[in-house]
């Protein structure tokens, strides 16, 4: 059976309360952490993006858990930076961090005033955006003249092995691809069928060893609340997370997504946000996970109410999971 972490989400917490988070999450037993890295929320209503790489020291130095950011190297960054934020992380925690790398989208990666990439593009900018990070992490001066430019660029402080680099995906069509260069898949939680052909895609590629991560998006409420406090919450804060792919990516600002989710419906949250009061039935949500092939499981409450279900999944669920 895979284990399960705890997610931090910058977008609607303060760092602070983050860190607090996080300390509980091990207290309680989760057995690593993740978090996003946006430079803006998805949503007005959500209303915080503090800097996750200032955040990453933060929590690897107040806990000893492991913990991985998924991150866009491109754009506002530049992979030379990401790389040295890699190593000097690595290097004072060996051994616990991870990155996860993704084409990024605009809502973040526009503020440079650069125009936004079709995906094609951003992809060739993804793969050699790995490709100078790990030639850097080998100690080697790079220089590279390509979709992504590096002059003589050499990193001074090395970790005593370089972070696994995870893709991002949102469909199979990604996940094959990355399947050739990553050393690891993370994911959003979905439909059974949608995630099988994600996962059984990287698979295709990369083979049966290099592990596979999922971000369970999940809301709950107190029982005595019911399933209707949960899906207010999930509505109240993640029904701009509805879009497919293309559209997230190219959504530049808070208020496009906000405008873009007006017609958006309670109910129609089911398609992305495991929404129930019942513990039993999020047990039985993440026992399906790793029955698809997730060897590790990171829970994502997107309600409000972040320290009591991190208590009630460490009291309720992940004792059951465990078990299975």
């Amino acid at each position: 059976m895979g284990r399960i972490g705890f997610h931090a989400s910058h977008e609607q917490f303060p760092p602070a309360a983050l860190l607090e988070y996080a300390r509980a999450a091990e207290a309680a037993g989760y057995a690593a952490l993740s978090c996003s890295d946006h430079f803006h929320p998805w949503s007005a209503r959500q209303g915080q993006a503090g800097h996750a790489w200032c955040w990453l020291g933060a929590a690897l130095a107040a806990t000893a858990l492991p913990a991985g950011v998924v991150t866009c190297p491109f754009g506002r960054y530049h992979p030379a930076v990401i790389a040295q934020a890699c190593a000097t992380l690595a290097a004072m925690f060996p051994g616990r961090f991870w990155l996860a790398a993704g084409s990024g989208e605009a809502l973040n990666e526009h503020i440079t005033g650069r125009p936004w990439p079709p995906k094609p593009a951003r992809h060739r900018m993804l793969h050699e955006s790995v490709a100078v990070m790990r030639a850097l992490w080998r100690g080697e001066e790079v220089s590279h003249d390509g979709a992504i430019c590096v002059d003589r660029a050499r990193l001074y402080t090395l970790p005593p092995q370089p972070p696994p680099v995870f893709a991002a995906a949102l469909t199979p069509e990604t996940a094959r691809w990355a399947g050739a260069w990553a050393d690891g898949l993370i994911m959003v939680s979905g439909p059974p069928d949608r995630m099988r052909a994600i996962i059984d895609s990287f698979r295709e590629t990369a083979g049966a060893a290099r592990p596979v991560y999922v971000q369970a998006k999940v809301a709950y409420a107190n029982p005595r609340q019911g399933d209707g406090a949960a899906r207010a919450m999930a509505f109240e804060q993640w029904r701009t997370n509805l879009f497919d792919s293309a559209t997230a990516a190219d959504l530049p600002t808070p208020a496009d997504f906000d405008a873009r989710a007006a017609a958006v419906r309670p109910e129609d949250l089911d398609q992305a946000v495991r929404i129930s009061a019942d513990l039993d039935r999020h047990a039985a949500w993440l026992a399906q996970d790793f029955e698809l092939g997730a060897d590790f499981v990171f829970i994502h409450n997107v309600g409000v109410n972040q320290r009591e279900a991190l208590e009630a999944f460490a009291a309720r669920v992940l004792p059951q999971v465990a078990q299975a």
